[in-house]
């Protein structure tokens, strides 16, 4: 019996070791500016990272084909930055990838406040998280986002006067909205102006500032732009454009109900002091904007100066240089893919079994 384990516990090893010998296989070589393999197992981890992103069951040989050049692609534009003397920061890739998360959570938060909130809704960690997400820890994640950048920047400075040129045209605007005039609709808007004192450590401290505040403005001795003025580490202060829809009222953590209260309210209407988990809040009603259709010169948003035409322009303008950029890419990519730069590691017929894994 113990030979019979033993001989099994040997085939097994030997197994996995055959497997993972395999995914170290090369597939490619990039040298442009210094060698860098590309092997069965990091295709491998980009698949499953665009499968995840792109809710994808599994990929045809061909498509895995098309992410190995993709990588290709990428390693050669990247090369090709560095070779030029461009970097990016670890600075600037935290800045980016703070960015990208404050957009999701819909504020501005650090990276430790979005994986509090992640493990608050979710119970998973940060990196778990985003392994589900995108199927790469928060590290490799950032290393790919550096790489993205870096190849970025060089295509947009290699194209740049190109790319400035490109801009939507009058008559594009004006059909655009035309084909589109029933979407620009501005809902019933209330602009708020909301003020929230933090418990932090000191919930008793943090009661009496809020009422202070709130008395000071109700006896007309505390303005709400001297609260504005000076907000930051103790309170906030500022003003919310609150739209009439179920979204806005999820996004302010109410019921639909209560924010359908809420637009019954006059302006210059005071609320009283209200206390969550975390902090004290008060309110003011500054504005009421009634929902209308909008024209192709009215304001996106009340208070602002973006204009319907502004916004299309934007819009239409953002496509076709990304139009172009893609081109660019494609066009850059090109040059760079000569004999000296790379080369496959496995011919054509073993790359195609190496890539039809399940």
């Amino acid at each position: 019996m113990k030979k019979i384990i033993l001989a099994a516990t040997l085939a097994l090893s030997l197994a996995f070791g055959a497997s993972a010998q395999s995914d170290m296989q090369p597939l490619a070589v990039v040298r442009l500016n210094k060698t860098e393999t590309i092997t069965l197992k990091q295709l491998k981890n980009r698949v499953e990272t665009y499968q995840k992103q792109n809710n994808a069951p599994s990929f045809t040989v061909d498509q895995k084909k098309e992410i190995l050049d993709a990588m290709i692609d990428e390693k050669l534009v990247v090369q090709a930055a560095q070779k030029a003397g461009m970097n990016i920061t670890d600075t600037q890739v935290n800045q980016y990838f703070l960015q990208n998360i404050s957009m999701q959570v819909g504020k501005q938060v650090t990276e430790a406040e979005f994986a509090e909130i992640v493990k608050k809704q979710t119970g998973q960690s940060l990196d778990d998280f985003m392994k589900a997400q995108v199927g790469l820890n928060v590290t490799d994640y950032k290393a790919y986002l550096k790489n993205q950048l870096i190849a970025q920047q060089y295509v947009m400075q290699q194209k740049q006067g190109e790319l400035q040129k490109i801009a939507a045209t009058d008559e594009e605007i004006r059909k655009f909205y035309d084909l589109n005039k029933a979407s620009f609709v501005q809902n019933d808007m209330l602009k708020l102006f909301l003020v929230v004192v933090p418990k932090g450590n000191n919930k008793e401290g943090a009661k009496i500032k809020a009422e202070a505040m709130l008395k000071g403005v109700k006896d007309k001795s505390l303005s709400l732009d001297k609260i504005k003025a000076d907000s930051g580490k103790d309170y906030q202060g500022g003003d919310l454009f609150i739209q009439k829809t179920a979204q806005h009222a999820q996004q302010l953590g109410v019921s639909y109900n209560d924010l359908l209260e809420l637009f019954t309210r006059d302006v210059n209407y005071l609320s009283s002091l209200t206390e969550t988990d975390t902090d004290f809040q008060f309110y003011s009603v500054r504005q009421k904007y009634n929902a209308k259709m909008l024209s192709i010169s009215d304001l996106v948003q009340p208070e602002t100066t973006v204009t319907v035409y502004d916004y299309i322009k934007q819009n239409l303008t953002n496509q076709k240089q990304s139009s172009a950029l893609l081109a660019a890419v494609q066009e850059i990519t090109k040059s760079l893919r000569t004999p000296s730069n790379f080369e496959y590691k496995q011919k054509e017929e073993k790359l195609k079994k190496l890539l039809d894994w399940k």
